[in-house]
């Protein structure tokens, strides 16, 4: 009978001796993110990009207005060969410029991803250490998944990690 009260008792106090040797924190990765400088650099080499293939659809734009503008312009009696090609060579453009835009988004996705990447990882890095230093059992991004409740005791490891890349 003793036995099987003392089993009772270690399945329940067991897990709460487990609970209280877990250490818990919190983190937010966007903003360590935003104030690290290689994410400046990042967005500012984005950024030009995006300027330079801005510049560059303008340019294809205008002259698909060009095109558009000069074949509402012909003169009725213009042979449709002539107005077919016209409308091919607008067709065209139109594609070219649809095929322009597809390729800018995916190559400023992934520029865009081959510059956060290392930050993130210089971040991942920060984060673990401090998690090794501190004995936390899990360290919760609280950028991406909001905490419901965080009590008196929680623990925000932001600034550690900060401090730890040397940011403000």
């Amino acid at each position: 009978m003793k036995i099987k009260r003392l089993l009772v008792m270690a399945v329940v106090v067991m897990p709460l001796a487990v609970m209280a040797q877990m250490k818990i924190a919190t983190v937010d990765v966007q903003q360590i993110f935003a104030a690290m400088p290689e994410s400046t650099q990042a967005r500012e080499t984005l950024d030009k990009a995006s300027q330079q293939y801005k510049a560059e659809y303008e340019l294809m734009q205008a002259d698909f207005n060009r095109k558009y503008d000069a074949y509402q312009a012909m003169d009725k009696n213009v042979p449709a060969t002539i107005r077919d090609r016209r409308i091919r060579e607008i067709q065209d453009s139109d594609r070219e410029i649809a095929a322009f835009l597809a390729s800018t988004k995916s190559s400023l996705e992934t520029q865009k991803q081959e510059l956060e990447t290392p930050i993130y990882g210089k971040i991942a890095a920060a984060i673990k250490q401090i998690g090794d230093e501190g004995g936390y059992t899990y360290i919760i991004d609280v950028s991406k998944t909001p905490v419901a409740y965080a009590g008196e005791g929680a623990v925000d490891v932001t600034a550690a990690v900060k401090q730890l890349l040397g940011i403000e």
